[in-house]
């Protein structure tokens, strides 16, 4: 039985490493590597949730397309439960092509695709009703589903007694708070990493960042800072975690895979500082290997890497 479902957007990775620079127009360069992963927030969080023996669903939308079997077969294969997933022959399925640098920071061509289409009538609450947290992954990639969509999909969610967790991306529009403000008060966490939070809020110190989401209505504010770790605060407590030092090879998915961490530690019971600490812990380990979720490893794996009690 699903302990989590994982709701938003899917995506196909094609990743190319190392990429130093664009090619000139008419220019073919070479690369050592050039692979196709799963990708985007809800499959990303989902796979690496799986990869942790957490029992997960994934709830999104992908066409009726290669890269859509590629992504439900690959799913499947780590054990995620995928009868939530839509296909649409309105659209393709959302893919990006991924350059990685040869410092692990990456730049994106991306196609929206099915995930535009992802709206609250493709989730099936009769496969959610089991689980323990409904984690919303990819705010401000799905047009048919942010701002109200998504509130009444949270309201939902923890009508039905589940912890409510959502996750951010860069919002191209330019809509940030005017987008996300009604979701807030259904929130029980929030995950953005810093640009975002900082876009969100107009402010700059974590702590202040998370003072203006608390008085939006969220229950708890946790910042991804990437090599900085990441910042806690709720009502009752504050703290910041360092990350763990690792060789980085790809930064792609980290913060999915941070998401995936602290999502497995809400649906363990786990108090807040512990969860943080493997969220931290599975971010590390997430970006040690090219692609989103490669470097993700079991529990009892990340565990001994993080020196965390069981």
């Amino acid at each position: 039985m699903p302990q989590v479902a994982s709701v938003g957007i899917l995506v196909a990775d094609v990743v190319a490493y190392p990429v130093a620079a664009y090619p000139e127009r008419g220019v073919c360069v070479h690369v050592q590597r050039m692979e196709l992963h799963v990708g985007g927030c809800a499959s990303n969080t989902g796979l690496a949730l799986a990869k942790l023996g957490i029992d997960t669903l994934v709830i999104g939308k992908v066409g009726n397309d290669p890269f859509g079997d590629f992504l439900i077969n690959e799913l499947r294969r780590h054990g995620v439960h995928t009868e939530g997933i839509r296909r649409t022959s309105e659209a393709g399925t959302s893919s990006t092509m991924v350059m990685v640098h040869p410092d692990g920071e990456r730049s994106f061509i991306h196609y929206m695709g099915a995930n535009a289409l992802f709206n609250p009538d493709d989730i099936d609450w009769q496969l959610v009703h089991s689980c323990k947290v409904f984690h919303l992954a990819g705010a401000f990639l799905m047009p048919a589903m942010d701002g109200e969509p998504a509130a009444r999909v949270l309201q939902q969610a923890r009508s039905m007694g589940l912890i409510t967790c959502l996750d951010t991306t860069w919002d191209a529009t330019g809509g940030w708070m005017r987008t996300l403000a009604p979701c807030l008060p259904h929130l029980d966490y929030i995950v953005p990493n810093y640009g975002e939070a900082s876009q969100l809020t107009g402010e700059t110190d974590p702590d202040r960042i998370a003072d203006r989401l608390l008085a939006a209505g969220v229950g708890t504010v946790v910042i991804k800072m990437g090599g900085d770790g990441c910042f806690v605060k709720n009502r009752e407590v504050a703290f910041h975690l360092p990350a763990y030092p690792v060789q980085m090879v790809d930064a792609l998915g980290a913060g999915d895979c941070f998401s995936a961490g602290f999502t497995a530690g809400l649906a363990l019971g786990w108090n807040l500082e512990k969860t943080a600490r493997l969220a931290n812990a599975v971010g590390a380990l997430c970006v040690t290997e090219l692609g989103a979720t490669t470097g993700v490893r079991s529990l009892h794996e990340t565990l001994a890497f993080a020196a965390i009690e069981s």
